[in-house]
């Protein structure tokens, strides 16, 4: 477990380094016309973070935070993590190896070229990345900075749930009920698990074609889960973190599941509709809302992260 003390502390080193991202209220019945029924949401728009997706705050902690030896670091990613670190090895200037797989998206492995990192594509999956990044890691001395089961990366990703919480009070004064958060690793919602610890429901967002963390609570630990669907890329590693899962046990209430054509519906809606432009995987607690995956309560203050945009404009549509 982490504390919010630790999430403190980690905020106020890497605030200088991040954005204080925005948020928005959105009335979901702009989105879906046909809809009925659809709650007026806010969203945490950490799309516009750094690097395209809340990863950039994961990665700083690790970097500013750990101490990093001459060789540098090393990342496996399916795309957003890479682009993250790569960002910020070249913002600190620290060398950097980032592997991916072959089903992360092609503008992600562009950024993370054009950021003058060191890139490997090997393997179909996050998992054959990773393992190759661990061998790289053992035989070249580099730090290691996992896009999700490392402490420093949770306590990153739990900055997003400190700001959203003072957020949310600014836009209500009774604050926030509900956050709904996309998952695959579990990094983001484990750090905004551990920040609002029992006071704020937090509900799991998966697409169905990835159920790591769903799979996880149905058999008591993480376990191997399929990695298919449209969010592959960011939100379909084999298995949920050894260190994510007991902090979900504790805090997160339920996870929910989305169907890849609900995911690009959503996806389309909030550029069509609210010009918020959004990665598939960003899209999934917004897909969730709208073909009633998960229903609020009348009344109930609901957040929803997107979480990423870090896409080829032409997926957007017009």
């Amino acid at each position: 477990m982490i504390s919010r003390d630790e999430i403190r502390a980690t905020y106020d080193t890497i605030r200088p380094y991040i954005r204080r991202t925005p948020v928005v209220r959105v009335d979901l019945g702009e989105l879906d016309p046909a809809g009925t029924d659809l709650p007026t949401v806010t969203l945490k728009l950490e799309q516009l973070q750094c690097a395209g997706s809340f990863k950039a705050r994961g990665a700083f902690a690790n970097l500013l935070l750990r101490e990093v030896p001459p060789a540098g670091v090393v990342a496996a990613s399916g795309g957003n993590h890479g682009v993250a670190v790569a960002y910020v090895a070249h913002r600190l200037g620290v060398p950097a190896r980032i592997f991916v797989p072959t089903v992360s998206a092609p503008a992600k492995v562009e950024r993370i070229r054009r950021l003058g990192a060191e890139l490997v594509v090997t393997g179909d999956r996050y998992a054959d990345a990773l393992a190759a990044a661990q061998a790289w890691e053992h035989s070249s001395g580099a730090m290691s900075v996992h896009a999700f089961d490392q402490p420093h990366t949770l306590l990153g990703q739990g900055t997003l749930a400190l700001e959203l919480a003072g957020q949310a009070g600014e836009l209500d004064a009774g604050g926030l009920d509900t956050v709904l958060v996309p998952v695959g690793g579990g990094g983001l919602i484990g750090g905004i698990a551990s920040w609002f610890a029992g006071s704020v429901r937090v509900i799991g967002v998966e697409p169905d074609g990835a159920p790591t963390l769903t799979r996880a609570r149905a058999v008591g630990r993480p376990a191997d889960a399929p990695a298919e669907g449209v969010a592959a890329d960011a939100l379909a590693p084999r298995r949920v973190g050894e260190l994510v899962f007991p902090i979900t046990q504790a805090y997160v209430e339920d996870v929910v599941l989305v169907g890849d054509a609900a995911i690009l519906a959503a996806q389309r809606a909030l550029w069509q509709a609210a010009r918020i432009a959004a990665e598939p995987a960003a899209s999934v607690g917004i897909a969730a809302l709208l073909t009633g995956a998960y229903k609020p309560a009348p009344g109930e203050r609901v957040a929803v992260v997107i979480s990423g945009a870090n896409l080829d404009p032409a997926q957007l549509g017009a």
